[in-house]
């Protein structure tokens, strides 16, 4: 198994620090995000505040991924392109970004309803948004990975809706992407054991309809096989004992929101 990279304090203030500058930057989007805007617009904004607040973007060139933030539309789950698309009344848009700052990635989505959208999705908004926050109360010193994918999946799947298999969250420090592997399903007390200052990604991608998905031809996006709407939702988290820290934030995003209802 490859080797687990435990951070010390220090460490986890920079990824905190970075974390910030992410947090911020999806505040700005979500000032954006509206009917009759360009996906690729949000890209653009997000590049320019991540290289001003003195960062750069984690995603872009990262095996050759070609943008600053994953953009998955509707049936889009994961790892969508920026584009052309202009966001219409009734839409859902994840927008996943990472920002690399002092050499420490932090890394977090979340799933945007454009206008008014469906009962039946923004229920599967909200249950994606508290089943990630389900699977951090899990992300403790002495717990298992099993118990952070069976709190999402317990959760996730009484309320109707399908787990995506195939995509799970990670570790993360000075490489995007670190091990452990972090699925959002699996069973109570099975897997790696959680240990004091070890951080991750926890992202749960939960669909409408099948837990099935497909790759475009682009080699990238990810859509469910039934398009039916898919949500996402991620935090990147310090493992504590008793108590996990949370290294980003959706406050920024949150305060927007409010202010447009």
């Amino acid at each position: 198994m490859a080797t687990l990279h435990y951070k010390s304090d220090e460490e986890i203030e920079i990824i905190r620090e970075s974390g910030y500058i992410l947090g911020k930057t999806h505040g700005e989007l979500a000032k954006l995000i509206a009917p009759g805007v360009k996906t690729i617009e949000l890209d653009r904004v997000a590049y320019q505040f991540i290289l001003d607040n003195g960062g750069t973007p984690s995603f872009k060139g990262f095996n050759g991924f070609p943008y600053t933030l994953c953009i998955s539309v509707n049936e889009q789950v994961v790892h969508g392109f920026p584009s052309e698309y202009v966001l219409k009344e009734g839409d859902i848009i994840s927008v996943d970004c990472g920002v690399k700052y002092k050499g420490y990635h932090s890394d977090s989505a979340y799933t945007y309803p454009v206008g008014n959208v469906h009962s039946d999705v923004q229920h599967l908004l909200d249950v994606t948004k508290q089943s990630l926050y389900l699977g951090i109360e899990q992300a403790i010193t002495g717990n298992r990975i099993g118990d952070i994918g069976y709190a999402i999946q317990s959760f996730v799947e009484s309320e109707g809706f399908s787990v995506v298999r195939e995509l799970v969250g990670h570790g993360l420090g000075k490489h995007l992407h670190e091990k452990p592997e972090v699925p959002n399903y699996g069973a109570k007390g099975k897997g790696l054991k959680l240990e004091n200052n070890l951080v991750i990604a926890i992202e749960p991608m939960i669909n409408l309809g099948k837990k099935s998905v497909m790759q475009e031809k682009d080699g990238w996006t990810i859509r469910t096989a039934d398009r039916s709407p898919s949500a996402h939702f991620e935090h990147t988290v310090a493992i504590k004992k008793g108590k996990p820290e949370v290294l980003t934030t959706f406050q920024y995003i949150e305060e927007v929101l409010k202010n447009k209802k």
